[in-house]
């Protein structure tokens, strides 16, 4: 049986050949010299060693490796079911790893440049009316720490069109309170500045007035140094993106909502810009979209919803 994925009973797998271990090394270290997201890192680490246990079950060396052994492994994938956005970010972990040989000229091509992506079905992301995401926020009380933190993080979150990653990313400093703009650190440590909303600043100001402080000094009373993060845990540590996604379930759950994830958010926050008059390429910029193209989601959203009401309510549709 190969190695792609361990099963339950299965005695363990081999070890990484060395000659693939130092590829997958000389590969993490260019991720870290691009500035790759950690998230980023550890994906392709993972999905790299994958395929260097499965070619070196073959023999296969990072030498050996073809456009055949690539199309191969995908196959196998797919073959136990792998879902198509599985395989298609393996291959781009064994893209960037074989690109990363032939850069140091370990080998002449990169063979997984040969191998096309599987076809993913195109999903429209879930968008809340502007009426809901008011319920939402509105929702939130100003009663207590944790309350104030929530209603400032999600406020930030739909004003700005933020990624998880990004709101718990930010520190006091970043919010620009007289100039009414946040500084985010993106994908690739890109730096943008987006605009914030007066209700936004708002649950912000008053979050950071009357409810950071007690959160901070959950941990001073423990002798621990205050963090600079500008969203803090019941316990005074910095938040992590499971949090935020926890948190908005919880409030969501409670007016409704239905299924809401900070990158819904993000989504209505967009379709809400789009439908409101603004252009594509100011939606990219305050999204942080490296290309226009990842933005051209939102005008097929739009385009859905403009055939729904023409369903609904031409007399000859």
């Amino acid at each position: 049986m190969s190695a792609i994925e361990p099963v339950p009973g299965q005695r363990p797998a081999a070890p990484v050949a060395s000659a693939w271990r130092a590829a997958l090394e000389l590969l993490a270290e260019d991720l870290r010299g691009r500035d790759a997201a950690t998230r980023t890192r550890r994906a392709y680490g993972v999905d790299g060693e994958q395929f260097a246990r499965w070619a070196g079950e073959r023999g296969e060396g990072p030498r050996d490796a073809d456009a055949r052994s690539v199309r191969r492994f995908i196959a196998e994938l797919s073959a136990r079911g792998a879902a198509p956005a599985t395989t298609a970010r393996k291959l781009a972990a064994l893209r960037a790893l074989f690109e990363s040989q032939r850069e140091h000229g370990r080998i002449a091509e990169n063979p997984a440049d040969l191998v096309s992506s599987p076809r993913q079905p195109s999903r429209l992301p879930r968008v809340l009316s502007a009426r809901e995401v008011a319920r939402l926020l509105d929702a939130i009380p100003a009663s207590g720490p944790l309350a104030m933190r929530d209603r400032a993080l999600l406020e930030l979150a739909y004003s700005c069109g933020l990624r998880a990653e990004e709101l718990v990313s930010l520190r006091r400093a970043d919010v620009d309170h007289d100039g009414e703009q946040v500084r985010v650190e993106g994908k690739g440590q890109k730096t943008r500045f987006v605009p914030v909303g007066e209700h936004a600043l708002a649950a912000v100001r008053l979050y950071l007035e009357r409810g950071r402080p007690a959160l901070a000094a959950v941990r001073g009373a423990r002798g621990e140094r205050g963090e600079e993060a500008l969203f803090l845990s019941k316990s005074g540590r910095p938040l992590g993106t499971s949090d935020v996604r926890r948190r908005l379930k919880t409030w969501a759950g409670r007016v409704s909502a239905g299924a809401c994830t900070p990158h819904g958010l993000r989504h209505s926050f967009a379709t809400h810009l789009l439908n409101g008059g603004a252009d594509l390429r100011s939606i990219q910029e305050l999204l942080g979209h490296a290309s226009v193209s990842s933005t051209q989601i939102y005008t097929r959203v739009e385009s859905a919803r403009l055939r729904k009401a023409y369903a609904r309510s031409h007399p000859r549709a």
